[in-house]
């Protein structure tokens, strides 16, 4: 079992910047590959970026360029520095817990509650 809680969302003009918190607690944290996941109202929810154990990323073509996921094993943290928002960006953004086969990331079903991320003017 794993629990997770994001934090850092907010309210953003469009072009700044925002960097999400997620703090993992309940198992061996350091086995898990993680990701950053996001919905938007009447949309799906969408991999923006995953993480391996070795500290390998992959992002959504949406977000390569200007989203960097990154992990700290010493305190159980990952994180999103996400910077040149734009108002497509705004979503809730879940953290996950989860594997990779391959280049595909699969989410076991632990996530946090959500954090709100609004691009607006």
């Amino acid at each position: 079992q794993v629990q997770l809680v994001e934090s850092g969302g907010g309210l953003v003009q469009p072009g700044g910047s925002l960097r999400l918190s997620c703090a993992a607690s309940g198992s061996i944290f350091s086995i898990y590959a993680m990701g950053w996941y996001r919905q938007a109202p009447g949309k799906q929810r969408e991999l923006v970026a995953g993480i391996t154990t070795g500290g390998i990323t992959n992002y959504a073509d949406s977000v390569k360029g200007r989203f960097t996921i990154s992990r700290d094993n010493a305190k159980n943290m990952v994180y999103l520095q996400m910077n040149s928002l734009k108002p497509e960006d705004t979503a809730v953004y879940y953290c996950n817990a989860g594997k990779y086969r391959g280049s595909d990331y699969y989410p076991y079903n632990y996530w946090g509650q959500g954090t709100q991320v609004t691009v607006s003017s």
